[in-house]
């Protein structure tokens, strides 16, 4: 079932490069009026050129489009102040930098993307700021409309039975999988050797390097590695208590002594203060297991392994006590289905990694996997894990038996998109809407375009 339409969903402002054709200097002009606000010509063409500039073909579908989903974002803004519904400036500080952030790291650093946005970022952050507050706000608004729809499953069942029933969707095989997760524990001596590391460059910048240039050398979180270490302004709860806390003790410019997290160890600079909020650069020494510790490790899943095989203690019991994954291990070591907004422990064969599908796919119900060696895609770390084949659905056409939860999320995507057509419809016709004449053989705008002689009486 497809998530809800790019229609209905609100559409970010990402941040671009700029590209050559944005060089040449135009005058704006506005192409839509929304109550008392007024869309530029600019401000479609900034959405597509990064159409553009992430491979998209010449479109005027999408220039269509763009123009849709800014009306959309004036008209919940709209309704947002009204409802009092507020922003606020970490909110806003928050999403500036991480968008900042991505941008410099897709230029390849700051230089080279102010080079391209021809001012600097803390200007373009200055400019963009504005924009994304009107957009937090209508996705906040939206929120509110979205949080007080729900079905029943009447609905669902007539949602289903509305449906073709010649052409339902057919589904792959699906499998509910429980996981075991052991991560390597390091000894003193064995982190030692990561730490010295750490030790070593902050002697370097202690004796005069530039610390941008060791960071981006040198450190291994590759995120802010581009940009010098720095990681923009943020507040305590940002980040992990024992970063919060050497972050928010130091004075400006203070280097701070090595100290460890769950995720390495690292040293840091603070570079200002504002308010609760502080703007750091740090360098990161990632550990990363020994020879030694994956042994250690291997024994232990075994042992484990051996007690849940022999029936001396349950799969969940097992999980719960001893799993390092803080994802499933509160919920009986079951994963779930990242994709499924019901957080469905179904999940289709087609999405499983690599090793789990090799793992589980000569398993029967009930069976269990042998412990092997993985790396997480996402953080990268190196564990053990044992799985549990906990059922296998075979191909079907969907059925109410045997689907009812996406079903159900397919009926509360359907009633969402009805719901909030029928809200920007009855909007429209308390707000004035006028849209440029060149953009009337859209289809997707003929809701928003105000008749040239409806335009008065609005007025």
């Amino acid at each position: 079932m497809k998530n809800l339409s790019s229609f209905l969903i609100l559409f970010l402002f990402v941040c671009s490069i700029q590209t050559k054709a944005q060089e040449t200097k135009l005058i704006d002009r506005v192409v839509a009026n929304v109550g008392s606000s007024i869309i530029l010509q600019s401000d479609i063409d900034m959405q597509y050129s990064q159409y553009l500039a992430n491979g998209g073909t010449p479109s005027d579908e999408f220039k269509c489009t763009a123009l849709q989903q800014l009306i959309m974002t004036k008209l919940l803004a709209q309704q947002a102040i009204i409802d009092s519904v507020e922003v606020t400036e970490s909110e806003v500080d928050d999403q500036l930098n991480a968008r900042m952030k991505e941008m410099v790291r897709r230029a390849g650093g700051q230089e080279r993307l102010e080079g391209f946005l021809k001012r600097s970022l803390l200007q373009y952050k200055e400019e963009m700021r504005p924009i994304l507050t009107e957009q937090i706000k209508a996705e906040a608004f939206q929120r509110t409309i979205i949080s007080k729809i729900s079905v029943t499953p009447n609905e669902v069942k007539r949602y289903f039975e509305s449906l073709n029933q010649d052409s339902l969707p057919n589904f792959n095989t699906e499998v509910e999988i429980g996981e075991i997760v052991i991560e390597p524990i390091l000894t003193k001596e064995e982190k030692n050797v990561f730490k010295d590391k750490a030790e070593r460059y902050r002697k370097q910048v202690l004796d005069g390097t530039d610390f941008g240039t060791v960071a981006r050398f040198y450190s291994e979180d590759k995120a802010s590695s581009v940009n010098g270490g720095e990681l923009g302004f943020a507040p305590r709860e940002n980040y992990v208590k024992e970063f919060s806390a050497v972050a928010f003790r130091l004075k400006e410019g203070e280097i701070s002594p090595v100290f460890e997290t769950e995720y390495g160890f690292h040293f840091l600079q603070v570079l200002a203060r504002r308010g609760e909020e502080v703007n750091v650069r740090h360098i990161l020494i990632q550990t990363k297991p020994t020879a030694a510790s994956l042994e250690r490790t291997h024994a232990k899943i075994d042992s484990i392994y051996q007690q849940v095989k022999n029936g001396e203690i349950p799969f969940s019991t097992a999980a719960t006590r001893y799993s390092d994954n803080k994802e499933s291990k509160f919920n009986g070591g079951m994963v779930v289905n990242q994709q499924s907004q019901s957080r469905s422990t179904l999940i289709p064969v087609d999405l499983l990694e690599k090793e789990i599908f090799m793992a589980i796919d000569t398993l029967k119900a009930g069976q269990y996997s042998k412990p092997y060696q993985f790396q997480d895609p996402r953080t990268g770390t190196i564990a053990y894990k044992f799985n549990i084949l906990k059922t296998r659905v075979p191909p079907h056409k969907a059925s109410l038996d045997q689907d009812f939860a996406k079903i159900q999320e397919a009926a509360q995507e359907d009633k969402t998109r009805r719901s909030l057509s029928e809200w920007f419809e009855k909007k429209t016709k308390n707000t004035f809407v006028h849209v440029n004449e060149e953009f009337a053989s859209c289809p997707e705008l003929e809701l928003w375009i105000t008749p040239a002689n409806d335009i008065a009486s609005k007025d």
